[in-house]
Parts: C-alpha cells; structure tokens; sequence
C-alpha cells in the first residue's frame, strides 16, 4: 500500500515529535573511588610495576574483588586489606561499588643533658614540699605504673633499660626480630624512660629519661633501614589496642611518618590513631622534619601523618642551645610547621627539645656504624648516642604523659592536652602553627594538674606568666582568628571546671588563661604564623600564598615532594644551619 506523501511527512514529524517530548534517562555517573595523591599520580603514570595499596573495605568483599581482578593480597588490616596492584589494576578497582578509596600503603620512617632541666621534668619527679599542714603541696611523680608502647625501630638490650621491657613484637613485613637493629627506637626508649644510674662513670651528658618509672613494649615497625610500610605501622597499632588491658598500656609513642598525601578521614593511618583514642591510649606523634628544604628554604604545612591527626598530641622540635635556660629556646629549622595539608588543622600542638639529644645507643647498629661521630661515649650495652628531629621531642612529651598518669590515672587525652599546653610558654616568634601552645613545661602543667581545684594556686601561677594558650582545633582555628571571633579568654575561676572537662571548650578557638592576656592583642597572621607573618604585607596568610624571606627565597608549602625529608633524623649537612641536627 502506498501512502500519501503529506501523510509520510505528518507521520514522521509526529514520530520526532513523540520521541523528543518522552522522558529522558540520565545514565547513572559511573562509580570511581578516590584516590590519594601518591596513587593518582601513579595511576596517571600508567605504571605497568605494583605497588602496595590500602582498600578499604570488608575483608570478604576486597578479597572477592582482588581475585576477580588478579591482585595479590599481601595483608589483612583491621579497617582494609592490603594489595600489591599496577595502574590498570587500580583503575579497575576504582569502578567497583564496593570500594570507596584507595591509598598508598607509604613508606613509613622516622624522624639528654639539658632536656630535664629545660622542660622542669627534674621538677616534677622532685615535687613540692607544702607549706603548714601540708597545704600546696605536690607528690613527686616518675611514670611508676604508666606503661608506654613504643612504635619504632625496636629496642636493643641496654643497662638503662633493665626490667622495663614488659613485652617485646615485631610487624615489620618478612622479618622476625624485634632487636634495635637501626638504632632509632633504642634512643626515643631512652629519652622516655631510661635509669640515669647506667650513665654513671660513663658519661654525665645523659642524666636519664623524662618518666624513669615507666615502662616500655615494643613494638617494631620499622627495619634496619629505619624504614617500614604504612601497614606495618598500622598492624603496630592495633596490636596495641588488642593488647592494651593485659599490658596496662596507656600511651603510645609514634616517632615516625609519611608525608600527608590525602585528608584524615580517609588516611588510613589517621584511622589507626584513632581507634587507639577511642580505646583510651595518648597517641604522641612527632611533627616530622620537614620545615626546610635542603637549599635551607622555610617550608610551610609540613606537617606529616599520622602528626596531622586531631587525635593526636603532635609535637615539634625546640633548640635548647645548650642551656637550661628556657628564654633562648627557638623552634628548629627542621621542626614541620602546619597548618596541615587538605584539613587545615592547627599543629603541632606543642614543642619539645629534639636538637643534638643525648641518649641510648643500640650497639653495631645502622646509625651507630654509618654515623659514628653521633657516638657519644659507653659501649656495647651501655653506649649513648647523639640525635636530633621531631622523633626526640615525641617521647619528651610520651615521658611527660606517663608522669602527669602516675599522678592522676584517669586523666583522659584531652585533660592531658589542656595541661600539657596551657603550661607552654607561648613562643612568639614561632606562632601557633611553628610550636603549638609553646615550649613544654611539665612543671607547671603538673601545677595545674594537682591544683585544679585550688583557685588560689592557680593565680599565682598564672598572672605573673605568658602563655596559657591551649585548642582543639577543627580546621577553623585560621579563619575564625581572621574573622576575629577566634580567641577565647578564660578566667581564673574558670579554670578549674575546663580542666575537669577541657571538652566543654569550643573547638577552632584559642583559648588564652587571664582575661588579659596579652598574646590577645597580637595580629591574627602573627600568633599563627609568628615571624613568617613579617615576611608579607597581606593581613591574611592562606594555604600555598607566594611568601619571600628575607633572604629572597620564596617559601615552601608542604606537600607530597617532601616525602624523603621525614626519616631523616640526623638532619642534613647544611653548613649554614644554624642548628643543624649535627
């Protein structure tokens, strides 16, 4: 049958009609995981090499998904599974329901005679005698009780460390051993708690660790090399959280750390930070070293992780010059400065001596047959050693936590981080995001500590000093001090009810002690960023702005290119440092 020419047209423009007016379907957006930055940059290399990649998942649907796809799984972790995949394997990955992200299962490595006096530690073991009847009086304290897990090199037999090894493990990948065979852990274990008696006749520049009561576990995560896997850290971790109530454990020291590669919620080491907060163990974490370059330029967000943890008390490295006195006391050049990359946290939280620190020595190992110059004195069991880095300032504040636990066992972190801060001096010059709260003072945090609950103490402590600066921070602490809403001034009477409960303070707030506290005065850019804020006329400092020094160097901000700056513990050779770790 033939039809009509008018009525093909009339059908056919009806068709185009009906087929245009119908209702579209939008096609699903296919699903691609998130990567951290180290993976994205591999996977835009089209690397044909593995690498070891964190899924995080259940168990049971990564390892279906890995076998679907051909990747080797290398381990089991509490929240993911780690696997061995190239660039079109994790490509792969990325289109799968099931996983949400992946990271890069990194390398992970690590960062005594005036540290006592300095910080006041020797003031608190001593104590206080009080006056009649006892009235203001303070217990001497030295960790007895407290025990604290260091996640490091391993620790090797020392006459300083006698009995206080309460358990020994190793997750470092394909070894056994849980010696020092680095020389790393053996040096932090010391500073934390080794016998100041060992040193006798032997040397006077060691006169113990800051909590000589405490004791240790061991946990080895990092190999001879003084490197480990991100994963190796991690099964550390949560070998501590599973062991916590037979050991007692109640403070954990991590001198070591990668560069931040992608935001904490999904850093998968972040996440064992947390887990070990959430089961009641002070995570102390060093801030890293990468607060220069080689060439000696400033860098700025250094910070590494797991430093870069809200769940942690970060910690950044103090030069004492050599003196006990505190008033010529400087940050490192070394020493990570914040705000920290993707989260824009405040830290450190505080800072600590960790230049030129004499402690234990692991006998023949790496550091000690490379680098013999930072011998000491002593030998085989009984050497000592000289280091620099974050990674000594760490287990200063480790060793400070086990003395102020001693004195009050139920001290949660965030009561621990309020004393431990608000008795920092405050250290102008650094600002906030180069030494946190300020240089350590254990004594006067024990101070608040014992006299919570005595207004009166705590006036003549605190109106005569600068400082008293403490926060938690959110990643709003910068913007609400541009905004000017960002400073909190807290008076004496209040703080007795903060201390009790520091979580009633306002997170992304500087919290000052003295309603007139002069650090409040002080320019936003300044209390962040200290003497850097000089170097540039803008009001506001932002992540990545262009700074010049004045030397005409244009400063640095952190990110994943610093990666092999973080074990370097014994700094570089940089003759014009003027306080190079050597």
């Amino acid at each position: 049958m033939q039809f009509p020419k008018l009525f093909f047209l009339v059908a056919v423009c009806a068709a185009a009609i009906a087929i245009s007016t119908s209702p579209r379907t939008t096609p699903t957006p296919r699903h691609r995981a998130t990567l951290s930055d180290d993976l994205a940059a591999f996977e835009a290399a089209h690397s044909t090499k593995a690498v070891r990649v964190i899924a995080h998942g259940s168990d049971g649907d990564v390892r279906a998904l890995a076998a679907r796809h051909g990747v080797p799984v290398v381990r089991t972790l509490v929240d993911g599974v780690v696997l061995e995949a190239t660039a079109s394997q994790i490509e792969a990955l990325r289109a799968e329901p099931a996983i949400e992200h992946l990271s890069g299962d990194l390398a992970v490595a690590d960062f005594m005679t005036v540290s006592n006096p300095t910080t006041l530690a020797d003031k608190v073991r001593a104590g206080q005698s009080g006056g009649l009847l006892g009235l203001g009086g303070i217990s001497g304290v030295t960790g007895q009780g407290v025990v604290v897990a260091v996640l490091d090199s391993g620790i090797a037999s020392h006459k300083a460390l006698n009995g206080k090894v309460l358990a020994s493990v190793n997750m470092v990948t394909g070894e056994t051993t849980t010696n020092d065979l680095y020389g790393h852990g053996t040096h932090v274990a010391g500073i934390i708690t080794g016998s100041a008696g060992a040193a006798s006749g032997v040397t006077t520049l060691y006169n113990g660790g800051i909590a000589p009561g405490a004791q240790l576990v061991n946990v080895r995560v990092l190999g001879d090399d003084g490197v480990g896997t991100t994963s190796d850290v991690i099964a550390g971790i949560d070998w501590v959280i599973g062991h916590k109530a037979q050991y007692n454990i109640k403070v954990m020291n991590l001198s070591l750390g990668h560069a931040v590669t992608e935001p904490v919620e999904f850093d998968p080491l972040c996440a064992a930070v947390k887990r070990a907060y959430d089961a009641g163990i002070i995570v102390v974490a060093a801030a890293g070293n990468a607060g220069k370059m080689p060439d000696g330029t400033p860098v700025l967000g250094g910070i590494a992780s797991p430093g870069n943890s809200p769940f942690a008390i970060t910690v950044g490295a103090t030069n004492t010059w050599g003196t006990t006195s505190r008033s010529d006391d400087t940050v490192t050049t070394y020493s990570s400065r914040g705000p920290t990359k993707w989260d824009n946290y405040a830290k450190p939280d505080l800072a600590a001596p960790g230049n030129k620190i004499i402690s234990l020595e692991a006998a023949n190992s790496y550091i000690v047959t490379h680098y013999p110059t930072e011998h000491v004195a002593g030998s085989g069991t009984n050497g000592y050693l000289r280091l620099s880095g974050t990674s000594m300032s760490a287990p200063m504040v480790a060793g400070a936590a086990a003395l102020l636990l001693q004195a009050q066992p139920s001290m949660s972190e965030a009561q621990l981080k309020f004393v431990l801060q608000s008795g920092s001096t405050y250290m102008t010059d650094a600002g906030v995001f180069g030494a946190g709260a300020g240089n350590a003072n254990f004594w006067t945090s024990r101070q608040m500590q014992a006299n919570a609950n005595v207004v009166t103490s705590l006036t003549n402590l605190l109106l005569d000093r600068t400082g008293g600066v403490s926060f938690f921070d959110n990643g709003q602490l910068q913007d609400n001090l541009y905004n000017g809403v960002g400073i909190r001034l807290l008076s004496v009477l209040e703080l007795p009810g903060i201390i009790l409960n520091p979580l009633q303070l306002q997170q992304g707030k500087l919290n000052l002690i003295g309603l007139t506290n002069p650090i409040s005065l002080l320019p936003a850019k300044r209390i962040l960023y200290g003497d850097v804020s000089y170097w540039t006329t803008d009001d506001h400092i932002v992540w990545g702005d262009d700074i010049t020094s004045p030397e005409g160097q244009h400063i640095v901000w952190g990110d994943s290119d610093l990666t092999d700056d973080y074990h370097i513990v014994w700094g570089d050779s940089t003759a014009a440092d003027p306080d190079t770790h050597k």
